[in-house]
Parts: structure tokens; C-alpha cells; sequence
């Protein structure tokens, strides 16, 4: 009778009113994710052939869609809100580690940046209204609603672990995820578009100006009449293909959150949850050595610099452009070379880390890896054409030489530091060393949380410290105990955690708010061809940039996993 009611140590059994569990859980999944594959490739029919002057799709037949999207996504959203979260015991569970603060807080900041970027579009399209159809001025108000429901609903709801509606729920966090991979794949063909466009102009190359996105032989809207030329009306243009970038991120990062959630639908969950840490904005140097957020700031600073010279000189032409890509490419490798050493730096500490490894199921954390591994493929596959093409063709200059540098150590700055992120991610919290002891010293390099496995090591003499067992006690006993190297290795992973988070930001800025040396540089453009070497950027060039933005969201949880 005993062995019966004593549960097993492994067993973590569900709150009674949570409810049954769901029969056939993987059926519900696949249907969502079916509704989801339809609709997403019926969204990248339209939007791919939208971008081509030759293909009878106009931008008008994509706006549409997009809208139609947003609007029913719009009205789950306010079904969820209003109805599901609202029935008993919809929400028995909330995942700790899903949506963490400076997740939603760069979804807000995104958002915000969004709302401007629809305000100069509604306003470009607004400056010819009498030539233009009427949704594509209706698109961007309806993305500005979208985007204040969408953010309000992941703040309040990331999470949950719904179990109730469990088919529609998924179904709809599925249709709003792929509502955000739709918006973001316009955005990154519009962006391409514009950039090839820009190119092709500055080249007089007229076998690419079929590219231009408002100025299509094939638009049916089009003509003199719409061209921009009023100065406001170029000034709209210009933000918002400036404010593109931000739009893009918004997007991915919603749709990863939105996947956390589609994968705690119906989930259950121990009553104690895993650990959870937040940082407050005052904390975020402390407990560090101060030389990672100097140099980081250090390397942002000149970075920006670059950047601006960069684009300066690129616009003038000429010889200026050479000058300009040999002080990108200097910067780059300097940067990519000190991100490389300090990330195999990180790996190396991990080797006397004693913490033990998290082996506890997160979604959040497997999703963060497997973007971290997939978005890296696409920088990989622009390093590795670059690579072919400087050393398979001539001549050999001193840019060829600075190329191949680069796209060796962009190759090995992904490597190291995906290998530094991810161990990072599977550490435990400080705290969680297993119990050990040497047994020369067997009172020394002590790590223990329990007061009660202190009492029980039979080397160690009593410490009048620790008479009294109240919890300040244990707080003030672990404190005193805690080897100090520990503390010393933990403020060089936080010092390392910082300096790659302000790399990762600069290397996103660049490419994100037009820096193409891939074009500015022939070496690619002459051995593969234009249009293949600009197809293989516009592809691969959009998840390169994401991965530096999503590496700032997991360096700042691994700066507070540290």
C-alpha cells in the first residue's frame, strides 16, 4: 500500500483542473501546420511573382492578400482575447522561459518603428491618391492596426499554455505566424527590389531597370502621372524603405513567439517551474570587468563611423568606392577576428564551468538554437560562393585578398560563436554546480544549496555561522562558501556576453540599412553574373541579417544565465 501512494521522484503529475489531456495531440498540430503550409505558399506565389515585370501579378493582387490576412489573423487574435482566455481554466500553466522581457521589449521597440515606417507609406501613397488604387492605401493602415493588436496580444499572452479550443487556438497562432512570414517576405522582396533597382541605376545597365517596383511597364496603375516628384512625397519613400529593416525583425520576432505559443497549446507543466531570470536595466554592467562593454561600445562607435563613410563614398562613385570597400573590409575582419577568439575564449571557460547542464524540456531554447543554426546557413552560402569566386577567378588584388579574409572569418565567427551561444543556453543557473569535494580539501571549492546535504558531509567541522537554519542563514552560508573562481568566471562571461552583443548589433546595421558590398565589389558580380549573384544575396543576405539580431536576443539571456 505504501509503494502506491509514494510517487515515483520523476513524477509530476498535472493540476486537477487543468483537465484530461488531449488524445491525439500531434493530430491537432498537423492540421495547423498544414492550414499554415497552404496558405504560406499561396502567399509566396503571389508575393515571388509580384516582384517581375514579365509575371501578370501586380502589387495590387499582394496588398490584398497581405490585407485579407491581417484582418482574419486581426479577428482570432480578438476571439482569443475576448473569449478563450476568458473560460475556466483556459490558462492553468504559464511557461517561464516563453516571451522573456527583452523579447517583448524589442517586439514594442520594433512595433514602434513599424508604425512609422506605415505612417511615410500611407503618406507616399497618399501624394498621388488619384492615380493609385485604393489598397494600397488602405494596406498600410490595416498593418498599423495589426501591428498594435498583435503586440498587445504577445505581451499579455506569450505564456500562456492554453487547454481549452486546443485545434482552433493552434490553427490560429499558425495562420497569424504565417501572416508575419508573409509580411516579412514582402518586405525583404520590396527591400531587394529597390536595392536592385538602385544598382542597376547607378550602372545604366538597362536590362535590369525592369526591376523598379513603382515604375513596371505592367502595372495598370502606372505612368507618368504617379511618378514621385514632389520633395515630400520622395522624403515618404525614402523613410520607409529606411524603416524596412525594423518591419523585418518585428515580424520574426513575432513569429518566433507566436511558435512558442502554438508549442504550449495544451501543454502541461510541473507546478514548479524551471528557473526564470530578469534583469533590471540598472544591473545590466554589473558583476563584470567592464573591458567587454567598453570595447564593444569601442567597436559600435567606429562602426558606425564606417558605415557612414561607406555609404558616402559609395553614392560618389569612382575611384572613392575602392577606398570605401577597403575600410569596410578592414573593420569587418577586425571585428569578425576579435568575435572569433572571444567567443573560442567563452568555450574555453565552459571547460572548468562547473555548472550542470539544463536537460529539462524548453521549447523556447530549442527553437533558439535551431534558428541560430539555420539562419548561419546563409551567410555560410554567400562566404563560400565568395570564397570560389576570389580564389577561381583574376585578377588578384588587393580587394580579392580583403574578400577572401572576410568570408573566411565570417565562416568562423558563425561557427565559434554559435558553439559559445548554444552551450551557454544549456548551462543551468548559478547555483546549480553538482555537489563535490576534493579529498585533500574536502572544505574547499564547496558549492551546495541545501543546508540539510551540508550537515550530512562527515570531513567538515562545524561552522558557527550556521546555527540557526533560517533562510538569510543558508542565503549568507552559500555566499561565504562559493569559491571565488567561480565568480571570476562568471564576470568573464558576462564581459563576453556583452562585447558580442555589441558586435552583433553593428553587423546587423550595416546590412540591414543598405551596406551591399557584395555589389560594390565586382569580383562576384563579374565571375558569377548579375543576376545569379543577386539572386544568391537576396536569398541568403535576409538570414544573415536575422541571425545578428536574433544572437543579441540569446547573448542577453546568456549574460543572465551567467
Amino acid at each position: 500500500m505504501s509503494e502506491e501512494l509514494a510517487p515515483g521522484p520523476k513524477e509530476s503529475p498535472p493540476a486537477p483542473q487543468a483537465g484530461p489531456r488531449e488524445v491525439w495531440k500531434k493530430g491537432g498540430r498537423l492540421l495547423s501546420v498544414l492550414l499554415a503550409a497552404n496558405v504560406l505558399l499561396l502567399a509566396c506565389t503571389l508575393i515571388s511573382g509580384g516582384a517581375f515585370n514579365k509575371v501578370a501579378v501586380y502589387d495590387t493582387d499582394v496588398f490584398a492578400l497581405l490585407t485579407t490576412m491581417m484582418l482574419l489573423a486581426m479577428l482570432w487574435i480578438l476571439f482569443y482575447l475576448l473569449r478563450t482566455v476568458r473560460c475556466p481554466c483556459a490558462v492553468p500553466y504559464r511557461d517561464a522561459h516563453a516571451g522573456p522581457i527583452w523579447l517583448r521589449g524589442g517586439l514594442v521597440l520594433f512595433g514602434i518603428c513599424t508604425l512609422i515606417m506605415d505612417i511615410f507609406k500611407t503618406g507616399y501613397y497618399s501624394s498621388f491618391f488619384e492615380c493609385q488604387s485604393a489598397i494600397k492605401i488602405l494596406h498600410p493602415v490595416i498593418q498599423a492596426v495589426f501591428v498594435i493588436i498583435q503586440t498587445y496580444f504577445l505581451w499579455v499572452s506569450a505564456k500562456d499554455c492554453v487547454h481549452v479550443h486546443l485545434n482552433l487556438t493552434r490553427c490560429g497562432l499558425m495562420f497569424t505566424l504565417t501572416t508575419n512570414l508573409a509580411i516579412w517576405m514582402a518586405a525583404v522582396v520590396d527591400e531587394s527590389v529597390h536595392q536592385s533597382h538602385s544598382y542597376s541605376s547607378s550602372h545604366s545597365n538597362a536590362s535590369h531597370a525592369h526591376l523598379a517596383s513603382d515604375q513596371r511597364a505592367g502595372n495598370p496603375v502606372g505612368g507618368d502621372s504617379c511618378l514621385c516628384s514632389t520633395a515630400v512625397c520622395q522624403i515618404f519613400q525614402q523613410g520607409y524603405f529606411y524603416l524596412y529593416p525594423f518591419n523585418i525583425e518585428y515580424s520574426l520576432f513575432a513569429s518566433t513567439m507566436l511558435y512558442v505559443m502554438w508549442k504550449n497549446v495544451g501543454r502541461f507543466l510541473a507546478s514548479a517551474p524551471g528557473h526564470s531570470h530578469t534583469p533590471s536595466p540598472l544591473s545590466l554592467f554589473r558583476e563584470t570587468f567592464f573591458a567587454g562593454p567598453v570595447l564593444g561600445l569601442l567597436l559600435f562607435v567606429v562602426g558606425l563611423a564606417v558605415f557612414i563613410i561607406y555609404e558616402v563614398q559609395v553614392s560618389g562613385g569612382g575611384g572613392r568606392t575602392r577606398q570605401a570597400l577597403v575600410i569596410y573590409y578592414s573593420f569587418n575582419i577586425v571585428c569578425l577576428g576579435l568575435t572569433t577568439l572571444v567567443s573560442l575564449s567563452g568555450s574555453i571557460i565552459y571547460r572548468f564551468d562547473r555548472r550542470a547542464m539544463d536537460h529539462h524540456k524548453n521549447p523556447t531554447r530549442t527553437l533558439d538554437v535551431a534558428l541560430l543554426m539555420g539562419a548561419a546557413l546563409g551567410q555560410y552560402a554567400i562566404s563560400y560562393y565568395s570564397i570560389v569566386a576570389v580564389v577561381a577567378g583574376t585578377p588578384q588584388d588587393l580587394l580579392a585578398g580583403l574578400d577572401l579574409t572576410h568570408a573566411l572569418l565570417m565562416i568562423a565567427q558563425h561557427t565559434f560563436q554559435n558553439m559559445f551561444i548554444i552551450e551557454s543556453l544549456h548551462r543551468g543557473p548559478p547555483g546549480a554546480e553538482p555537489h563535490s569535494t576534493s579529498p585533500k580539501e574536502p572544505c574547499q571549492n564547496l558549492t551546495f544549496t541545501n543546508l540539510d546535504a551540508f550537515h550530512t558531509l562527515p570531513a567538515c567541522p562545524p561552522t558557527p555561522r550556521l546555527v540557526s537554519p533560517s533562510p538569510a542563514d543558508q542565503r549568507e552560508a552559500v555566499a561565504i562558501i562559493s569559491a571565488p573562481r567561480s565568480q571570476w568566471r562568471r564576470r568573464c562571461l558576462r564581459d563576453i556576453s556583452l562585447f558580442l552583443l555589441l558586435c552583433n548589433v553593428i553587423l546587423w546595421i550595416m546590412p540591414a540599412f543598405g551596406a551591399r558590398p557584395h555589389f560594390s565589389n565586382t569580383v562576384e558580380v563579374d565571375f558569377y553574373g548579375y543576376s545569379l549573384w543577386a539572386a544568391i544575396v537576396n536569398i541568403c543576405l535576409p538570414f544573415g541579417i536575422f541571425y545578428r539580431m536574433h544572437a543579441v536576443s540569446s547573448l542577453l539571456e546568456v549574460y543572465v544565465l551567467s
